[in-house]
């Protein structure tokens, strides 16, 4: 029975060989107390533990590759060797545990320096250890500072610097790297037609406003192994006509598969507020299955995917060929354990917990 268990078959991408098809997907932890980008002890325990909890694949959250990309002045960076160094002890732990690690290469735009839940709403001021944000546009989030509008020589300048944090993540040990294009974050304020109006070669065409991701994969896949997966999140909709979309985000996503990207983590919305999100169990579902239909490359559902049957019936359908578990891995770094029990598949249990398996059937 356990081998038609999909959720528990293992995947293969490139060189990289993930036990299962569950992995946990990138959630900021807003940890980095001493504001330098460096992970710590919290972070070391709480990636480890998913990955002695079953995951096929553990994903660290979205890490900055220049200070000023950073969401928060608490959120993680991989910008000099400081940082690189805290990095490799996670990575060893999620090795350790049993899990394949990668990490989530962002820059947040006109969405950064802002405050964490427990400090605050709203962007940080500069004399509070804030910064000025750069964006596509000068126009602002809602609720947020308004931010700097970047030069093309600035643009040209930014695929350099996610090259340079995809080389240090391959010295920090991580077996993948995925490119954060979506949540209303930098690369995706490029992407949408509501954030991008530039009238250089960065905006106005789909090609054009496609142009900086694009050069950014270009990049990172000359500095990293062949053998290593590249992953892009894209958000697959802004939720607005005039917005970013399905058709886009699955023609941007075969360029970039030309270029070397090798699986697509599809979510969906972040750019901007006042629109209606169809929130429910599965709501991204549809989107990922909109865009592995389009597609040669695997692509990862994520999105309030709960439940064991549920995650296996959307592999069980045929079109994705992931799920990515977020909020779920929160409340249970266990999760994967208990759903294999569940479905019935057979998987190794880490042996010193084996006289906590859960019965099965």
């Amino acid at each position: 029975m356990s081998h038609r268990v999909q959720l528990f078959s293992p995947l293969r991408v490139r060189e990289l060989e993930t036990k299962n098809r569950v992995w946990v997907a990138p959630m900021c932890m807003y940890s980095c107390e001493n504001r330098d980008g460096v992970v710590n002890e919290f972070h070391l325990v709480h990636y480890g533990s998913r990955s002695i909890g079953g995951a096929g694949l553990v994903m660290v959250e979205a890490t900055a590759v220049v200070p000023e990309g950073r969401i928060t002045p608490w959120c993680a960076g991989i910008w000099n060797d400081e940082q690189v160094v805290a990095w490799r002890r996670v990575t060893d732990s999620i090795r350790a545990g049993g899990a394949k690690s990668a990490i989530q290469l962002a820059h947040a735009g006109r969405k950064a320096s802002t405050h964490r839940a427990q400090s605050g709403s709203g962007s940080v001021d500069i004399a509070d250890g804030g910064w000025q944000t750069v964006s596509a546009t000068s126009e602002a989030f809602e609720g947020y500072a308004a931010p700097r509008q970047l030069t093309t020589r600035e643009v040209e300048e930014l695929p350099a610097a996610f090259a340079a944090a995809a080389a240090r993540s391959v010295r920090a040990g991580f077996d993948a790297i995925e490119i954060h294009a979506a949540h209303g974050y930098l690369l995706h304020q490029f992407l949408s037609p509501i954030t991008n109006r530039r009238e250089d070669q960065y905006g106005g065409s789909l090609e054009n406003r496609a142009r900086l991701l694009l050069d950014v994969v270009k990049a990172i896949r000359e500095v990293i192994p062949n053998e290593m997966p590249l992953m892009i999140r894209f958000s697959a909709t802004d939720y607005r006509e005039d917005g970013w979309d399905q058709a886009q985000t699955a023609e941007v996503a075969r360029w970039a598969a030309e270029l070397g990207a090798d699986l697509f983590d599809i979510s969906s919305g972040g750019l901007i507020t006042g629109v209606k999100i169809p929130s429910g169990p599965g709501y991204q579902v549809p989107l990922a299955e909109f865009v592995a239909d389009r597609v040669e490359q695997p692509v990862s559902a994520v999105g309030q995917i709960t439940e064991a049957a549920q995650a296996e019936a959307i592999l069980q359908a045929g079109l994705v060929d992931v799920i990515m578990l977020a909020r779920a891995e929160l409340r249970d770094p266990y999760w994967p354990l208990r759903a294999a029990a569940e479905l019935g598949a057979e998987v190794d249990w880490p042996i010193q917990y084996v006289r906590g398996m859960w019965p099965k059937g």
